[in-house]
Order: structure tokens, then C-alpha cells, then sequence
């Protein structure tokens, strides 16, 4: 899709539109954020913009200049408004070139994602580096966007490692991942880095509407989505209506009693099977945890007083005043704190009936 299409990302659409339209694009970049927030479309927009047949950019660039004016480009970027989006360039999106490498058959734009193993071995890089090698065959600037680029396993980046110090003329190479530390270092130190934050639960809700969403199901289902549009569009709004009404009684549990004994009956609660059939626990765990953190934040802005339009929701408020009087002020911050805390324990594979039992004794 082109740029314009992307949801959310203004300022670093900007920033690349920029870059691209002036030849200070570097040779290579990570993209870097959680997952299913848009860094892989913007990439294969990139790719777009660079290789349109209606768009005109340049085509060459020294890889020291460009690394240097990514730079000032990143601290430039700081004036930007999310209202404005103009753009220096941008693809079509309807030229042969642009609906090619929207299918992904543009030989001039290669994305490499882990096979079946979930590794991206040696033998692939040495494929796309000696292809990066050879001079454009239907495009002006050759792309190389690594998928998941932290399942590089560490021979592989190794291999990629001269490519990137000393780029083909023109070729662009983007390593998009959602853990950037996983990346060598010696990786890291040659590619500047782009940061993509969660999406604003509007940006979310706004791209669920105009899929064919209502407008109370979409803010629903991006309350809980945790800043990813790819979650959101997985999501069956059903569930996740399921999800807060599990996060919503365990709160209501744990505000009602300090005994821990009870509290840990809370946590049982929490583990029940309630979304696809498919999902995991650890999946069905962190499902009820985004709800809790999402009714937690509306309990907040009642407890303020802050202007309630800007609750995520607004169907549940009754429910909402009923756990503000007691997690107003700061044992709400603690259990929001202790909500974040469980996520990450889960991201890092703590166990999901350990991480419930402790989460509802923080509550």
C-alpha cells in the first residue's frame, strides 16, 4: 500500500518520504517496534515509493552521506504533526510496479521471512546478497526487507554483515523486528534505527470502521488491542468483549476482599478458557491482561475527572464507577504497574499460572 494508506506513523512517513525524494535515504535501516503496528507495510511502501513508475525520486546515494543525513532527518523530524499528511513522495499504488511488489513478485524487491524452522538461515542470506549484487532488472532501487529480522540466527548475520557495511549501489535493505536487541550488535551499529510505537486506540478504531466495523464494536476491540492493528483485525470482537468481562470481575474480586486465599481464587478466573479455540493459555492470559489494563486506564480518567470522551470504554461505565472508589489514586498506578509487569513476565515465558496467582495479589 502506498504511504498514505499506512495507519498511523506519521512522522516516520514523513521522514522516509523525505528521505527517498531527496536521496539521504540510508542503505540500511531497522524498523523496530512491537509486532502488528504496521512496520512490514511501511517497508513494502517504501519499496513502493522508491520503485513507482508514476513517482520520481533518485536513485543513488553515497551510504556515509546518507547514514549522516538519517540522522539530522531523525532529529528534524520533532516538528512534525500527526494532522499532517502531506508527503514529499509517494507511490501510486496502481502502477504495474506498484501492485507487483504488493504482491510480492517484483523481482527487484525481495522479502526474506523464517522458514519453517522460524530461523532465517546462512544459505537464504547468501542468496539475496548475491542477487542484491547484480543492477536493478524492472526497478530503480533494489529492496531487501528481512521479516522478523531477530530470526536471523547468528551466521546469518554474520553473512549480511559486509553487505550492510558496503551496500550494492542503490540497494536498500530494511530488517524489520519487533526485538532489536536480538540483533547483533555489529548489525545494530550499521543500521539507523526507526522506532514504531503502538498505534493511538482512535488510529485503531478509525481502521476498524472503514473495514466495516461499528463504531462501538471498533472501540472495543481497540481498547484491548494494546496499540496493534494486526491484533485487532485477528481479534472477534465477541472475545474480547468476553475478555474485559473476565478482567472486570477479577477486579471487582480483588477490590472486594484482602484475604490472599480469596484473592487466588480471582486468579482461576483468569486462566479460563474463554477466546479461540486455538489460543494458547499464555495467549488467553494476556488477552484478559490488556482488558484489565484498558479498564484500569478508564477508571483513571473518571477518577480525574478528565474528559470521559476519551474513555475506551464508554458501554461499561456504570461498571467503570463502580471500581473507581477503590482504585483511584495510587493503588490503581500500582495494579496498572502490576498488569504491565505480568504482560512482559509473559512475553518472556514466566509461567502463566505464576504470573495470574501474583498479578491478583497485587491488585
Amino acid at each position: 500500500m502506498p504511504f498514505r494508506e499506512v495507519v498511523g506513523h506519521v512522522r516516520l512517513i514523513k521522514l522516509l518520504s523525505r528521505a527517498a525524494a531527496g536521496g539521504t535515504l540510508p542503505p540500511s535501516l531497522v524498523f523496530a517496534g512491537p509486532s502488528g503496528i504496521g512496520k512490514r507495510l511501511t517497508a513494502v511502501a517504501l519499496a513502493q515509493a522508491l520503485n513507482c513508475n508514476q513517482s520520481s525520486v533518485t536513485s543513488h546515494q553515497s551510504s556515509v552521506g546518507s547514514r549522516q543525513s538519517a540522522v539530522g532527518l531523525l532529529i528534524d523530524d520533532s516538528g512534525l504533526t500527526t494532522d499532517d499528511r502531506r508527503l514529499t513522495t509517494d507511490s501510486c499504488g496502481r502502477c504495474a510496479a506498484c501492485k507487483r511488489i504488493a504482491r510480492g513478485v517484483h523481482s527487484d524487491v525481495l522479502i526474506v521471512e523464517p522458514g519453517d524452522s522460524g530461523a532465517i538461515k546462512i544459505d537464504q542470506v547468501r542468496v539475496i546478497v548475491d542477487r542484491a549484487a547484480y543492477k536493478p532488472f524492472e526497478g530503480r532501487r533494489p529492496v531487501v526487507i528481512f521479516d522478523e529480522a531477530d530470526a536471523l540466527v547468528p551466521a546469518a548475520q554474520h553473512a549480511l554483515l559486509k553487505t550492510l557495511e558496503e551496500p550494492p549501489p542503490s540497494s536498500v535493505f530494511i530488517l524489520v523486528t519487533a526485538r532489536p536487541d536480538v540483533l547483533l550488535a555489529t548489525v545494530r551499529s550499521r543500521c539507523p534505527q526507526l522506532r514504531f510505537r503502538p498505534l493511538a486506540a482512535n488510529d485503531i478504531a478509525s481502521a476498524l470502521v472503514a473495514r466495516g466495523h461499528s463504531e462501538s464494536e471498533a472501540r472495543a476491540v481497540a481498547a484491548t488491542a494494546d496499540g496493534s492493528l494486526g491484533r485487532a483485525l485477528q481479534a472477534s470482537a465477541g472475545e474480547l468483549v468476553e475478555a474485559r468481562g473476565v478482567a472486570q470481575r477479577v477486579l471487582e474480586h480483588a477490590s472486594a476482599s484482602q484475604d490472599p486465599a480469596r484473592r487466588l481464587e480471582g486468579a482461576r478466573e483468569l486462566l479460563a478458557k474463554t477466546g479461540a479455540a486455538g489460543d494458547s493459555e499464555r495467549e488467553q492470559l494476556s488477552s484478559h491482561l490488556r482488558a484489565m489494563a484498558s479498564l484500569l486506564r478508564d477508571v483513571e480518567v473518571l477518577a480525574t475527572c478528565a474528559d470521559d470522551r476519551t474513555l475506551a470504554n464508554p458501554d461499561v461505565r456504570p461498571a467503570l464507577e463502580g471500581l473507581t472508589e477503590t482504585y483511584r489514586g495510587e493503588r490503581g498506578v500500582r495494579a496498572f504497574g502490576a498488569v504491565d509487569r505480568a504482560l512482559v513476565a509473559l512475553e518472556r515465558n514466566a509461567g502463566v499460572k505464576l504470573v495470574a496467582d501474583w498479578l491478583v495479589l497485587q491488585l
